[in-house]
């Protein structure tokens, strides 16, 4: 039982890793990533053809007989659709969606099934994802925090060379071009971390059978800061913004992140 639980939270953790690294291809074209994301992917599709064969000439169970088996029988197949996706179609959105949605599917199947046959480890596998899901939030704060830091340091060096002031402590700010490149790659991991945190808090709400409010302040919170950085990268991928502009932007945005984890946190009604 407890192999079969550190078997769950692996193929998890390959497939968030996975999913980051198609974000990351899908802003910047980073070719690299993309193999490294495609590779673990195809681990996971190992794992879960395994899983399938043994079931289907081992158990003589074809895994379409219960909504719970349909769930992994639809996320191998979202899977497999990805993987040929990633070699068949130049469009790397259809890649990072299908990834996407085949991460959420295979999660809420892993902890139903975990739930109700793990008995004891299955309970602790869905406290672990509140854990997981807590933590990675926290963790794109940080990156977050980053990039807004970068940001700030962008305008006050901005600001100094408009007035041709502080030329002895210019260096230490570093270069324009250079803290606007940084402050949009930590973005960039920032989001899908964000993302793969929503996802495993609302898997673990349904799952296990606490409240969960859709109107709840810190909830939509999470969706709209998600949301703003995500307008970043557009106007920044798509309208080429760069510089002073997109700079405010960010600073903006982690203003609204500070009020949705300290202010709508206080009158959530299920977050601290």
């Amino acid at each position: 039982m407890v192999e079969l639980k550190w078997l769950y939270e692996f193929i998890l953790i390959i497939h968030g890793l996975s999913l980051m690294g198609y974000f990351i291809d899908f802003i910047q074209h980073n070719r690299r990533v993309n193999q490294t994301a495609f590779w673990l992917l195809g681990l996971v599709w190992i794992i879960q053809t395994i899983f399938l064969f043994y079931e289907m000439f081992f158990e003589k169970n074809f895994p379409i007989v219960t909504l719970n088996d349909s769930l992994f029988f639809y996320s191998w197949v979202l899977v497999t659709i990805s993987l040929a996706a990633n070699k068949v179609f130049p469009v790397n959105f259809i890649v990072f969606f299908t990834n996407t949605f085949s991460f959420f599917i295979l999660l809420f199947y892993l902890l139903s099934d975990a739930q109700k046959n793990l008995e004891t480890h299955g309970v602790q596998l869905v406290h672990e994802i509140l854990m997981a899901h807590i933590v990675i939030a926290i963790i794109s704060y940080g990156f977050f925090t980053l990039s807004f830091l970068l940001s700030f340091m962008y305008l006050i060096q901005y600001r100094l060379l408009k007035r041709k002031q502080g030329f002895k402590w210019m260096w230490r700010f570093g270069d324009l071009k250079q803290l606007d490149g940084y402050a949009f790659k930590t973005v960039t991991i920032g989001v899908p971390l964000l993302l793969i945190a929503i996802i495993l808090g609302i898997v673990w709400a349904y799952v296990s059978n606490s409240v969960f409010y859709w109107v709840d302040l810190k909830t939509i919170g999470s969706f709209f800061v998600l949301a703003v950085y995500i307008v970043y990268l557009a106007i920044r991928i798509i309208k080429k913004y760069k510089g002073r502009s997109i700079a405010i932007y960010n600073t903006a945005a982690f203003l609204l992140l500070l009020i949705n984890f300290f202010l709508f946190s206080t009158l959530s009604n299920f977050h601290f």
